[in-house]
């Protein structure tokens, strides 16, 4: 009897394949914890950092993420971004939701407030992100954090800052060169665009994931003007969104992986949770372990 239980233990054991990190959820949640990453304007800047529990690895790849809202409203405690974090964390990253400052708070960021308005909120919610990083990097050993697997993401206006701190840092930042240590590994994106794709070069071309709607009224799919404001309309600003950005990865030969809604809006803007066992597994290929692959998915 013996023996074939031991028989039975091990026929069980072949057919569950072993679990693997990154990819599945193999650990249970920390309560998050609340760090404030910096004072701007009299308003501290809040993240918040959700680990793995039990976890011995000595240092696990970051995920940091900036939500949506126009630059207005949005909260990194929205139950999706809390949702997606755990589940990053269950699979052995660190994954931290920021918040920023809302400089458009109670006011119009659509066609009547002017371009450089509008370039100027990019601005400080791109500083204001690569802050964020700056102090999760410092703080990598607290956190066990490895700050050489870096991945930065965010939705709809987050992504317009995370994609132009790495795409546009020239237009961006005062002294582009202040985060050139900071080592990203990867995008995620959930409809964003940067001011100008030409500014994407070899030496920050990084690997993506792009979620976008082909007709996006708000933050355009490809090469089109945001909001679709009309010309000499004080927002008419022309930007280049996923499909113009992984146009311009595909010539300098980098990794992505586009999803394109046909006839989507700014819905896609949200966490992709039926796409997300993808996103990670590309997470784990390209990012991490540096595998070529451009693909392209139509729904």
């Amino acid at each position: 009897m013996r023996y074939f239980l031991s028989f039975c233990f091990l026929f069980i054991c072949c057919l569950c394949p072993a679990q693997e990190r990154f990819l599945d959820n193999i650990f249970e949640v920390e309560p998050a914890v609340t760090e404030t990453y910096a004072t701007k304007d009299g308003e501290a800047l809040k993240l918040d950092i959700y680990t793995s529990k039990n976890d011995t690895a000595r240092s696990r790849p970051l995920i940091v993420f900036m939500h949506g809202g126009g630059f207005s409203g949005g909260s990194r405690t929205h139950e999706d971004l809390v949702k997606f974090s755990q589940q990053a964390a269950r699979k052995g990253y660190v994954a931290v939701q920021i918040s920023y400052r809302l400089t458009r708070k109670g006011q119009s960021f659509g066609c009547d407030y002017e371009a450089s308005g509008k370039i100027e909120t990019f601005q400080k919610a791109a500083e204001d992100f690569m802050d964020a990083v700056q102090f999760l990097v410092t703080n990598a050993n607290k956190y066990r954090i490895d700050p050489e697997h870096i991945i930065v993401g965010g939705s709809s206006a987050g992504a317009e800052a995370v994609l132009n701190a790495v795409y546009n840092p020239q237009l961006m930042f005062s002294e582009p060169d202040k985060f050139q240590d900071i080592d990203i590994d990867g995008v995620f994106s959930l409809a964003g665009a940067v001011v100008d794709a030409r500014y994407l070069t070899s030496k920050n071309a990084v690997p993506g994931v792009f979620f976008h709607g082909t007709e996006d009224n708000l933050v355009p799919y490809a090469t089109a003007p945001h909001h679709l404001c009309e010309p000499g309309a004080p927002g008419y600003l022309m930007l280049d969104g996923s499909k113009t950005i992984v146009q311009k990865l595909k010539e300098l030969d980098t990794s992505y992986l586009l999803y394109s809604f046909e006839g989507g809006k700014h819905e896609h803007s949200g966490m992709p949770f039926n796409e997300l066992d993808n996103v990670f597994d590309f997470f784990q290929r390209v990012f991490l372990n540096n595998e070529q692959l451009q693909m392209e998915v139509w729904r």
